[in-house]
């Protein structure tokens, strides 16, 4: 949002809009920054279906247009009063190419854009080809970025991104001061927290965590792969989850469960899941031969509670404390149900007890993940594979440097990608959330996804995406119901499990730099894979 210079201005209708762009702005290399470089952009994107873009604009865009070097205009094929939601950049978006490096690539799609040019207060130094570490260095002129226009200079003449190959090198680094920002497990950060005098958590006390980041975490199904095409097969995984011993394995119990597929936190509790426990308590699943079955659990978080009790963690009493910090409810643990559900689709169990296809062959079930062993998505995958090999499924966890594009192309059993795209994190719009089940976006196995790599959908869901289009973010009640009415297809349909809010654990070494953005002081988001960390780096202080 840094290179536009206002809101954007929609017509009545949301058919056509217009965007200021920040004047005086120029890329790393020199060049002007202008509104040919968006209409470039644009063009470009919906040239090539390779880009992850090219659905959305395709769809959405009739024609975009240059009015003067630093306004843009776009015709929409439909009214969409949240087109301007593709641009902005917590952590991913529609970033813009500069015209004069890439107007005369043969094969965009495909071009390394190397060394790379941007508008940010930084310039790629040098990098590791081998990928352990970036260096970037603060641009000479960095009064014509975004960021120098609005916060000023940034304090650190370079920042470096390093990998490391395990935690322990990780925290070793911190301990010996050649690492200021860490990423990081609960374990970890208990060690660091432990050993150092230097280091500090986002919050000062337990539970220490970064717990306002608004996605959830879980797993997600390949529904078009067999046999997580069929909704019975993604209940009977879901029921087959002690959700407790889950969270245990996961976070050491410290996570927010949420029976729906946004995080519990926020106003998003008392805007959806207060309001939907009525319907989830009377949600019912056909189990067959007339029996039925109603999962939706209000005790799953005690049960929580109980185990972090019998950690010896100091845990609060007031149920307000605790529904904040571990949710309003979650779903039964019912095996029992769950094989029922399997056997009623031709499932069966061989002597040993473990789970056979309806075609007699054995049940391998794989969890891909990242190899971060720290990530939210990597614990996701542990915890489910140990509920799932209990169960009798042959279930293992892949770690994959390729996780990425893995999801992307539909190459996975499940997932432990988010089982729904994170929503705003402030106000009730579930747009962001929705939108990416929208059918105009699946792909075939094989082809990069510009959706949700569930690569579920529906008309139904479709149907409540275009209520959203045409209703004024602005229109609470509005906003909700549709809101509501996506979460409860979610719900039914399960194209993904939905399990605890995102949980961050960073450690801040305050040998070098002070002023992080800790609880007591949040000014900005946390984190520095995020964009918004471009943000974060006038803010910080020199210790010395």
């Amino acid at each position: 949002p840094g290179l536009a210079a206002g809101d954007p201005i929609y017509s009545e209708d949301f058919t056509q809009v217009t965007f200021p762009l920040r004047e005086g702005v120029l890329w790393s290399d020199g060049e002007p920054f202008t509104a040919e470089d968006v209409v470039f952009t644009i063009e470009t994107l919906m040239a090539h279906e390779g880009f992850n873009d090219n659905s959305f604009f395709v769809e959405n865009v009739a024609s975009v247009s240059a009015v003067d070097d630093h306004t843009v205009s776009f015709e929409l094929n439909q009214p969409n009063s949240r087109f301007h939601t593709r641009f902005l950049d917590r952590w991913g978006c529609t970033w813009i190419m500069p015209e004069h490096i890439w107007a005369d690539v043969e094969d965009p799609v495909t071009f390394e854009f190397n060394p790379f040019v941007g508008t940010g207060a930084y310039k790629l130094h040098s990098y590791d080809p081998s990928g352990f570490w970036t260096i970037w260095e603060k641009r000479a002129d960095w009064e014509s970025t975004p960021t120098g226009m609005m916060f000023g200079e940034p304090a650190p003449t370079y920042v470096v991104f390093q990998y490391f190959a395990n935690e322990g090198a990780k925290i070793l680094a911190q301990l010996t001061h050649e690492v200021d920002v860490l990423n990081l497990t609960n374990d970890g950060l208990k060690a660091v927290l432990q050993q150092s005098d230097s280091s500090r958590a986002y919050q000062l006390q337990f539970p220490y965590a970064v717990n306002n980041d608004p996605a959830i975490t879980g797993i997600t199904f390949n529904t078009a792969k067999a046999p997580y095409d069929n909704v019975d097969v993604r209940w009977a995984l879901l029921l087959s989850i002690d959700i407790a011993d889950y969270m245990g394995i996961a976070t050491d119990g410290a996570g927010t469960l949420s029976p729906v597929h946004i995080p519990s936190l926020s106003n998003y509790p008392q805007d959806f899941v207060a309001p939907m426990e009525a319907w989830l308590s009377e949600f019912t699943i056909d189990l067959g031969d007339g029996e039925t079955f109603q999962p939706y659990d209000t005790d799953a978080p005690q049960s929580v509670v109980d185990y972090a009790l019998g950690r010896g963690y100091d845990v609060a009493q007031d149920q307000a404390s605790l529904d904040k910090a571990f949710g309003l409810g979650w779903y039964k643990y019912a095996p029992d149900v769950a094989e029922k559900l399997l056997t009623k689709n031709g499932f069966s169990r061989d002597g040993s007890g473990n789970w056979l296809l309806p075609d007699g062959s054995p049940w391998q079930l794989s969890c891909l993940s990242g190899t971060d062993a720290t990530h939210p998505g990597s614990r996701n995958c542990v915890a489910a594979v140990q509920q799932w090999k209990k169960f009798g499924i042959d279930a293992t966890h892949y770690p994959s440097e390729a996780a990425a594009t893995l999801n992307d192309t539909g190459d996975f059993d499940v997932s432990s990608n988010w089982p729904a795209y994170e929503p705003w994190g402030a106000g009730p719009d579930l747009y962001r959330v929705l939108n990416q089940f929208n059918s105009e976006y699946v792909k075939a196995l094989g082809d990069t996804t510009n959706g949700h790599e569930s690569r579920w959908s529906s008309a139904a869901m479709d149907g409540v995406i275009a209520t959203l289009r045409e209703t004024d973010p602005t229109d609470y009640d509005a906003t909700v119901a549709a809101g509501i009415e996506g979460l409860k297809i979610l719900v039914t349909e399960l194209p993904g499990i939905p399990t605890f809010g995102y949980l961050g654990f960073i450690s801040w070494d305050e040998t070098y730099w002070t002023n992080w953005p800790g609880a007591e002081n949040a000014y900005t988001q946390p984190y520095t894979h995020w964009g918004p960390f471009k943000y974060m780096t006038p803010m910080l202080e020199p210790a010395q």
